[in-house]
């Protein structure tokens, strides 16, 4: 019986996190807490860990790679809302003659796309990320945050805002960002499933 309990209370022993290394993990949480994007109910949530030894750098990387991947989720997003409304560019996408109009929405589009085009498509992509959308996080000269592209060119007003109202704005993007990852996912999941969640199936 007493071989039973030690046995039992090693066991238990060994999941148990000394009490000293508990306390990174807090400060860190602490260091990020303040963060835009860090609100109710999960507050500044890294389940994985990635910016666990408080690396504000990283953090930083990490806060630009969202902000973008919310930017294209939101043009995504409107790109299914337009095109399902029947709103396409006049003209043609080749010299085949096939028409904007003609091009679904969805994964749909990628069969409908030559290889040449979708070639432009990765290519000019590609320029715009090594060459254009740069800021302080992946080489720029310094923004005021991360996902600011404006390089010193562009403004559309931005100075002219308060900087609650920036604060504001910031955390606006954000959060729609994030909802647009969500919904573009679950757009191409049950496109996928052949189950639209457009009104009326369309």
């Amino acid at each position: 019986y007493k071989l039973i309990v030690a046995l039992c209370l090693t066991t238990a022993a060994a999941f148990q996190a000394p009490a000293s290394v508990a306390q990174p993990r807090s400060t860190v949480v602490k260091a990020f807490e303040s963060e835009i994007g860090a609100q109710v109910p999960l507050g500044f949530w890294d389940p994985l860990g990635l910016v666990a030894n408080g690396d504000q750098a990283k953090f930083d990387r990490l806060r630009y790679v969202e902000i973008k991947h919310g930017r294209i989720a939101m043009l995504a997003v409107l790109g299914q809302i337009t095109t399902k409304a029947g709103v396409f560019l006049p003209g043609t996408i080749d010299y085949a003659g096939t028409k904007f109009s003609d091009i679904p929405t969805g994964w749909a589009a990628v069969d409908k796309i030559s290889s040449a085009g979708i070639a432009q498509i990765v290519a000019f992509v590609g320029f715009l990320e090594l060459f254009v959308m740069k800021d302080s996080a992946n080489g720029a000269a310094p923004g005021e945050f991360p996902g600011d592209f404006r390089n010193g060119a562009l403004d559309f007003g931005w100075d002219s805002f308060t900087e609650e109202q920036k604060t504001q704005k910031r955390a606006i993007e954000l959060n729609n960002g994030r909802a647009a990852q969500m919904g573009i996912l679950a757009l191409m999941v049950h496109e996928q499933l052949g189950v639209s969640l457009w009104p009326g199936g369309i």
